[in-house]
């Protein structure tokens, strides 16, 4: 007898949401993720890896999904998401991040903060994408330090569409090249968690060489 659905799913765990909602539940997470602070939690990234690799049409694979779908729903999700976040931080400033007692969300708020006053508006908004909990609350921050509503939509749309299009296509090419990947799905979702810190490791490290590079000519 299967269990009820709010039994059988996990929300933390890819595979089962994806397994109780499929393609639906893609957009409905990056929606969630990226728009909603309650959403800071939500696997982004391995939803978006592992939802590729299932589309690759293994017949021993419980789950299936469709490619063209997902990458719309995916897509849309993320975009969507994103400027809904731009729009509550307009309208509420920071009171909603003030009222969290999530040690995990705050830690995210300095972090986007860092990156808005760093790289400036279109660079954070695109590197904030790869970096987990930041991709969150990136986008209310920025509407409550009233970012430009164009300058924000331009460079999220940028930021959106390679980070899920771009993960949910690895994951789509790694599960037709290798035979089985299924096998070693945790730590292929590690190194794509990984890889996808890479842009923001490399402008730290610029960052960091530059101002040394300003400390030596003085």
């Amino acid at each position: 007898m299967t269990p009820p659905l709010y039994e059988a799913v996990n929300v933390l765990d890819a595979q089962s949401l994806l397994a109780a909602f499929g393609v639906l539940g893609v957009g409905v997470v990056m929606f969630a993720e990226t728009g909603l602070l309650i959403g800071f939690f939500l696997p982004g990234d391995s939803l978006l890896f592992t939802a590729g690799l299932l589309c690759t049409g293994a017949a021993d694979r419980a789950v299936k999904l469709s490619l063209a779908p997902l990458l719309v729903a995916a897509a849309v999700g993320a975009l969507a998401g994103a400027q809904c976040g731009y729009l509550i931080g307009r309208k509420a400033g920071g009171a909603l991040l003030a009222r969290s007692r999530s040690q995990r969300l705050h830690d995210g708020v300095k972090r986007a903060e860092e990156l808005l006053e760093r790289y400036g508006y279109a660079k954070a908004v695109v590197l904030a994408r790869f970096v987990p909990v930041v991709r969150t609350v990136l986008n209310p921050m920025a509407g409550a330090l009233d970012v430009p509503l164009r300058t924000f939509t331009l460079w999220q749309v940028v930021g959106g569409l390679v980070w899920s299009v771009g993960l949910t296509l690895a994951g789509y090419a790694l599960g037709s090249s290798i035979p089985n990947v299924d096998r070693y799905l945790l730590p292929l979702v590690a190194l794509i968690i990984v890889v996808s810190l890479v842009p923001l490791l490399s402008e730290v490290l610029r960052a960091r060489r530059s101002a040394e590079a300003k400390g030596g000519d003085e």
